[in-house]
């Protein structure tokens, strides 16, 4: 098992920026791959971007191409979301979201393929 904890959002206006953090402790970091989603209220929960457990590969929503980036440190059992330019429709709670790499080596889109889930952290983007 592997437990995430997200921490890093906050209040932004507008064209502003927050990176948000997703400490992972429990089983080998390596041995996962990651995902960022977000729900905002009234809506369901979105992929926003993944990473595979190399690094190496990285996916995004349309949305947020060129605005975010998603990278992971292994050795700190960390992975980021860096988001840049944002907009008041970003608002929502992000999560970070594990599935192991035997069972999901490309991140997916798909929120109910990840088994292991942060508690979220509120994102609110004043216009």
């Amino acid at each position: 098992q592997v437990q995430l904890v997200e921490s890093g959002g906050g209040l932004v206006q507008a064209g502003g920026s927050l990176t948000l953090s997703c400490a992972a402790s429990g089983r080998t970091f390596t041995s996962y791959t990651m995902g960022w989603f977000r729900q905002a209220p009234g809506k369901e929960r979105e992929f926003v971007a993944g990473i595979t457990w190399s690094g190496l590969n990285t996916y995004y929503a349309d949305s947020v191409k060129g605005r975010f980036t998603v990278s992971r440190d292994n050795p700190k059992n960390t992975v980021y979301l860096q988001m840049n330019s944002l907009k008041p429709e970003d608002t929502a709670v992000y999560y970070c979201a594990a599935v192991p790499v035997r069972r999901g080596f490309i991140p997916t889109m798909h929120k109910d393929e990840y088994d292991y889930w942060g508690q979220g952290t509120q994102v609110t983007v004043s216009s």
